[in-house]
């Protein structure tokens, strides 16, 4: 398998699935300093199925979107961030990390893109993405599935290796 398609206007993207409270989150916390500490610039798109508050209330931007405007951009010297009140993919969210070494995105089940999906004992106990595009389990199950490696839940070290040697980096 492929991991994913290359092109250089986007960086390449893995998805961290798996069924709600499987701890994508706490996957994810554990393995970005893991990328990082290999020298990779990674970024994380989240998918949130609730609309959400984009920023603290009480803040200027929060007011000025309160306010009635459709978007509004925060920036220092260091960073930016932008809110804007439109329908999104994440294929459009990918592209705006152009340059990155790996894209993370939380959720994303049902998409193409290459995946290590949790299987946490406590919430489910099979996969629910399609096989063809596993990268890995990480489960605390004894669930195999054929041609699919298998990684502890709290394994970062086996993922972020999968992850460079899909890259084509040294792990």
């Amino acid at each position: 398998m492929t991991p994913w398609p290359r092109t250089p206007a986007l960086p390449p993207a893995i998805a961290v699935s798996g069924v709600k409270n499987s701890g994508k989150t706490t996957f994810l916390e554990g393995l970005i300093p893991v990328l990082a500490a290999r020298g990779l610039q990674v970024g994380v798109i989240k998918h949130d199925g609730h609309d959400f508050t984009p920023d603290v209330p009480g803040t200027d931007s929060f007011r000025l979107a309160a306010a009635g405007a459709v978007g509004v951009a925060v920036y220092s010297a260091r960073r930016w961030m932008m809110v804007r009140t439109a329908p999104v993919s994440w294929q459009a969210l990918l592209a705006q990390f152009a340059g990155f070494d790996l894209v993370l995105a939380e959720g994303l089940k049902d998409s193409p893109l290459p995946k290590i999906e949790l299987v946490r004992a406590a919430v489910s106990t099979s996969s629910v993405c399609r096989p063809e595009t596993l990268l890995a389990l990480a489960t605390d199950t004894t669930l195999c599935i054929p041609g699919v490696p298998s990684i502890g839940l709290r394994d970062y070290t086996a993922a972020a290796d999968l992850l460079c040697g899909a890259l084509g980096r040294r792990p």
